[in-house]
């Protein structure tokens, strides 16, 4: 006899209970990491490595198989990193030029997915799934020149070929073949020694760096073995290396999902790993020591007519032609009708973000506008007779009478500059929200009376263009400085009302853009403007996730090059010009660069920053003269 029927229907479209799910991946990845220690965590954030802890994607409410797969291979290959790598050796083993250094790290993320890729094929697949979706949100299959092919993807995807068969995905485009017939030639003896070393780091990273010689890009590591030998017990953060992140990132960061450079870098923002350096900064120490001694002191010299007049000279930096260079708007850029579609593409990307940026602009909005609203200087000898203070001539009918003024708001006669880095490592998500906020940052305080500009800087190509062409014509001639074009983007002017520039920002989503960066250039290129500028106060707002990289100058030039430049370019502004500097880094300890400054974590927290950090500044302007008033 049949039992009690059930009249509940089965809801395919409810939620799925994921606990089970992330405590079985959980489970994966520490056995795979060998650390029983080790925390596996599900969010929104960016997924990451931080000490002991594992960040993965949270799943959405109803997973796919494909984005299963994804979570997994993210899991397996952090997991493969705990388990095979060893960053002291890594740091040791790298070689000098961002070139060589993105190489250098891809290869041996690529040793480390083999590994695991040989070991067990469940894990091959999902690894696959996982650099399949990189790539695919990389665009990587719109790529359609060489010269815009990340040459260190290329060797990764030949390497990962070699050691555990995978092909190169189809979402990876033609990046592979664009430079095959390179590798192979420069390089194929070196990468087929490569499986023999699979499982030892050190004879690997030796192979890698001979391969690297052969390609010219690094010289063979045995140069350096005595000096190593002597360093291996004292290697410290300051004696790190130099490693170029943003070449790395710059695939992950597209797809908010963070392979082991990534990873690496993440790590040595929140707790360093045993002297692992961040990739892409140098010690203070570094710099002192390979930097000419007035470097950190540049500008103390008269300046008639620039505070950069004889930056340059002070701490030898040098640009080897300037010709090439261009200061353009967007709408020179980019036809109307396809920024209004780059903007609808904008929009769409974080309506959801849209309500959670307004409302902070609104409370700065408050803010700003409560102190232009009823503001009053009082016991003044003319103005508004002040009918508060009449009762005292009823007391005393020998007082005079008192009269208030209002107090012109100080920051009305202000001029905000939004300087937002346009490398190829913001591509994704940080360049999105940075955007976004920029466009609501700038029709928030035009509301409030204060004018803002919104800039951008990279280069117009990724191997140094033009100015490298010539530099090749010209016979290479040694050290010669800054070698690309660069490119100085204005898309909203001070003057423009935001109404008219609303779309100018859109031109950020426009796949080929972002390139390289120049930041120290770029900064005196901003400053510049503010000076000429008729307000009397200036601020400049720096929005960036890395330090200065170009491929094309750092493979010729000493390796801190542009970063000891983007130091005397900050310390001449912050102690000789009016220009009041603050920096937000993402993902990128910008503190370490300058004096008023903010590092967030992911972009989603740039709303927040960008808004706190400008009403912040306006309030110490507010109490400073409010303590002046106070002593006159």
């Amino acid at each position: 006899m049949a039992g009690p029927g059930d009249n509940r229907k089965t809801n395919p479209h409810a939620p799925v209970d994921l606990e089970p799910l992330h405590r079985s991946i959980g489970g994966c990845v520490r056995a795979i990491s060998g650390e029983g220690e080790t925390e596996v965590v599900f969010s929104r954030d960016r997924p990451g490595m931080s000490g002991n802890q594992i960040r993965l994607p949270e799943f959405s409410k109803r997973p796919t198989q494909s984005e299963l797969a994804v979570v997994r291979g993210l899991g397996d290959s952090m997991a493969l990193r705990m388990s095979c790598h060893n960053p002291v050796t890594h740091a040791q083993m790298s070689p000098g030029g961002a070139d060589a250094q993105a190489i250098f790290d891809a290869v041996e993320q690529a040793r480390i997915d083999s590994i695991g890729a040989k070991r067990m094929p469940g894990m091959a697949r999902n690894l696959a799934a996982m650099h399949a979706e990189k790539y695919d949100k990389a665009n990587f299959a719109a790529i359609d020149r060489k010269e815009d092919a990340p040459v260190s993807e290329a060797v990764a995807m030949m390497v990962r070929e070699k050691l555990s068969g995978e092909k190169a995905p189809e979402s990876a485009g033609q990046v592979l073949e664009f430079w095959r017939d390179f590798i192979e030639q420069k390089a194929g003896v070196d990468i087929d020694k490569l499986a023999e070393s699979i499982e030892n780091q050190q004879s690997f990273a030796r192979v890698v760096r001979s391969m690297l010689s052969s390609m010219e890009l690094a010289d063979d590591y045995a140069e350096d073995d005595q000096q190593d030998d002597e360093e291996d017990e004292s290697l410290s953060d300051e004696d790190q290396p130099r490693s170029e992140r943003e070449n790395d990132e710059q695939v992950e960061e597209e797809s908010g999902q963070d392979s082991a450079p990534a990873e690496e870098s993440e790590t040595a923002d929140e707790e360093l790993d045993q002297g692992e350096l961040d990739g892409a900064e140098v010690a203070d120490t570094d710099l002192d020591e390979d930097a000419d001694p007035d470097s950190e002191v540049a500008g103390e010299t008269q300046r008639p007519n620039s505070a950069f007049d004889e930056l340059n000279e002070k701490i030898d930096y040098r640009v080897f032609t300037p010709e090439f260079d261009e200061e353009i708007t967007a709408e020179d850029l980019c036809d109307q009708e396809e920024l209004q579609r780059l903007r609808a593409h904008l929009d769409k990307q974080l309506a959801h973000l849209q309500g959670a940026v307004g409302r902070l602009a609104n409370r700065m909005q408050r803010r700003l506008m409560a102190k232009q609203n009823r503001s009053w200087d009082f016991d003044l000898e003319e103005g508004y007779l002040d009918t508060a203070r009449l009762t005292r001539m009823i007391i005393d009918p020998m007082q005079p009478l008192s009269f208030k003024m209002e107090r012109d708001a100080q920051f009305r006669d202000t001029v905000v500059s939004l300087l937002i880095d346009n490398s190829g490592s913001m591509r994704g998500r940080p360049i999105t929200v940075a955007a976004t906020c920029g466009d609501i940052l700038a029709r928030t305080l035009e509301r409030c009376g204060v004018k803002v500009e919104i800039l951008g800087f990279t280069t117009k190509a990724w191997k140094g263009g033009q100015s490298r062409e010539k530099w090749l014509e010209e016979g290479k001639p040694a050290t010669p400085g800054r070698l690309n074009d660069l490119r100085h983007i204005i898309y909203k002017s001070a003057d423009q009302p935001w109404r008219r520039s609303r779309a100018n920002l859109g031109l950020m989503m426009r796949e080929g853009l972002l390139k390289e960066n120049i930041d120290g250039e770029a900064l005196i290129w901003a400053h510049d403007r503010l000076m000429s500028r008729p307000e009397q106060r200036r601020i400049l707002m720096m929005i960036s996730d890395g330090a200065p990289v170009d491929d094309s100058t750092l493979s010729v030039n000493p390796g801190n090059f542009l970063e000891r430049h983007l130091r005397a370019v900050i310390e001449q502004i912050e102690t000789k010009s009016p220009v009041e500097l603050l920096a937000i880094g993402i993902g990128h300890d910008v503190t370490r660069y300058y004096r008023r400054a903010v590092t967030i974590v992911d972009a989603d927290e740039l709303a927040g920053a960008m808004t706190d950090q400008l009403a912040a500044l306006f309030e110490e302007q507010a109490a400073a003269a409010a303590k002046g008033r106070r002593r006159g």
